[in-house]
């Protein structure tokens, strides 16, 4: 999960994200299951780190395999999402432990942003998804910005902060959900919570996705989002976020 850990271990990132979701895919056609939804990364969007490219390879891995799985009752689909609050190693409890022991927040540039959502919505988004996957398409839910040196604000006010650089192996100053070729083919849905990227080939299924299509030149970046979280936005967020 790590981008700087990913560079020193690339074939354990292979092993894990690439040859386990393979891993996934057959168990699951070998044991008869309906639905698999691959939980993605903005990381694979845009690739450039072994993480992500993985993300990637993974992706491809679950787009593709309704090419076999269609046909015998199991369709796969993919999310793609960005920073969950609270998540295992998240950058709230790397913080926060910071805090206890009275270190300075590690912040990498004053400039980066992120997507962010929490552990209940990015559930709640996964169960919508598992309604209306047809098999192929790549669901990302509308999220809101946040600049990370204003997260450590919301976190812990005037607490000191030390900027040491993008982390090695290819960190991303900003998030990118689509890449420059997905709008072509990118649904918004009628509700506004999300957005499908419908697969480029499709052998399994005529059907009909929901949604309309996306300007041609449609960006969904975290730097140029139109939804933007304010420091009180962020510390109610926070309150659900329990500690490690």
């Amino acid at each position: 999960k790590k981008v700087d850990r990913g560079s020193y271990w690339p074939d354990e990132i292979l092993k894990t994200n690439v040859l386990g979701t393979q891993n996934v895919i057959d168990a699951a056609l070998e044991a008869g299951v309906r639905r698999v939804v691959l939980t993605s990364s903005d990381k694979g969007a845009m690739a450039q780190n072994v993480y992500g490219a993985s993300k990637l390879m993974a992706e491809q891995l679950a787009i593709g395999a309704n090419s076999y799985s269609a046909p015998v009752g199991t369709t796969v689909s993919c999310t793609r999402w960005g920073n969950v609050l609270g998540s295992r190693g998240s950058v709230v409890h790397v913080w926060r432990r910071a805090i206890r022991e009275g270190k300075p927040l590690l912040l990498t540039d004053r400039r980066m942003t992120r997507f962010w959502l929490t552990l209940d919505e990015a559930a709640g988004f996964l169960i919508r998804c598992l309604s209306r996957m047809q098999g192929g398409e790549v669901f990302i839910p509308r999220l809101p910005s946040m600049r990370v040196a204003e997260l450590a604000e919301a976190l812990a006010p005037g607490h000191s902060i030390e900027v040491v650089g993008l982390r090695p192996g290819g960190e991303k100053l900003h998030e990118t959900l689509l890449t420059d070729e997905e709008p072509s083919r990118t649904l918004a849905w009628a509700d506004g919570l999300g957005y499908t990227v419908v697969p480029s080939h499709r052998s399994w299924s005529v059907l009909p996705f929901e949604g309309d299509p996306v300007p041609a030149d449609f960006a969904y970046r975290s730097d140029l989002n139109d939804r933007w979280l304010t420091v009180p936005e962020m510390r109610e967020m926070l309150k659900g976020v329990a500690e490690e």
